[in-house]
């Protein structure tokens, strides 16, 4: 595949819909959560999204392999995966989606944190420091004022979206510095899937009743949660990764947290105040730094 030097618009519109998705997600996992038990449903996803993937994988005949080297980075990417989805999922039975939003995406900062000590040329600079800085006011002033319509466990949820961001920002530098360089963009996610698939639906049993009260509609949203956000956009992600600069669509990931908040009002009505609003402002500024060239 033809790599391009800039992004054009057919790329343009792949990442606003990418990151649409992953606004909406934070939605509808949490509208899923009536339905499933928040570990049983990231762990079934997990299941559900490995057979479409490897199917498409397949179909496209994209390199698949466990023996060239890549099988224990790819075991120690499918434990973070695990994390980052257990916290992720159970935050949102504690705290709203906005909340959930902002503090997840915050990954770009401790990206650029990490790798200012573990990949060599990649130290921060006067722009990233700002970012950074931006970024920890905005966190510290969200979680000092939590708001009137946010419950009392919400600091709860605000410190496990944190901690899922820490395990994507790890999982991030994988394929940078072990041999999951050689895998495919399928092969990683697949080790990813497999993975937290097995361990978390084994585990689900043991934190209380995996299914709560479902119905056909939070049933029609986990199979667009599987077919859509997981294997379509993430396999989305991936060929734009295959084929524009990863520099400049870094800058994209400012929308994600925007659409999250957005899709936080819309469907359940998260309050927007003068605080909230300031943090997001000082976070988002803080991703605009953190990925300016």
């Amino acid at each position: 595949m033809n790599r391009k030097e800039h992004i054009d618009s057919v790329g343009a519109m792949a990442l606003i819909g990418f990151s649409l998705l992953l606004g909406l997600n934070q939605a509808l996992v949490k509208l899923v959560n009536a339905g499933f038990s928040p570990v049983f449903q990231a762990g079934f996803r997990s299941v559900c999204a490995f057979v479409v993937v490897l199917l498409a994988a397949l179909i496209f005949r994209r390199r698949l392999s466990i023996t060239d080297g890549s099988l224990p980075a790819g075991i120690v990417s499918g434990l973070l995966f695990s994390g980052e989805f257990y916290l992720l999922f159970t935050a949102l039975d504690y705290t709203t989606v906005s909340r959930v939003s902002m503090l997840f995406y915050t990954q770009p900062f401790w990206v650029a944190l990490g790798a200012h000590f573990l990949i060599p040329g990649e130290q921060l600079n006067r722009h990233k420091i700002i970012g950074l800085g931006l970024a920890i006011i905005g966190i510290v002033i969200l979680l000092s004022k939590p708001g009137t319509e946010v419950s009392p466990n919400a600091f709860i949820g605000d410190l496990m979206c944190i901690g899922a961001a820490f395990f994507w920002a790890a999982i991030a530098f994988l394929p940078r510095t072990t041999a999951l360089s050689k895998s495919s963009p399928e092969m990683l996610l697949l080790y990813q899937l497999a993975i937290s698939g097995v361990i978390l639906t084994a585990i689900s049993p043991l934190l209380g009743n995996m299914v709560r009260d479902l119905t056909p509609a939070i049933i029609a949203i986990f199979s667009f949660q599987v077919l859509v956000v997981v294997a379509f956009g993430f396999l989305l992600w991936f060929w734009a990764l295959s084929v524009y600069p990863v520099s400049d669509m870094a800058s994209f990931g400012l929308l994600a947290p925007i659409f999250g908040v957005f899709f936080g009002w819309l469907i359940f009505d998260d309050e927007f105040t003068l605080v909230f609003m300031s943090s997001l402002a000082l976070i988002c500024s803080g991703i605009f730094l953190i990925n300016k060239k």
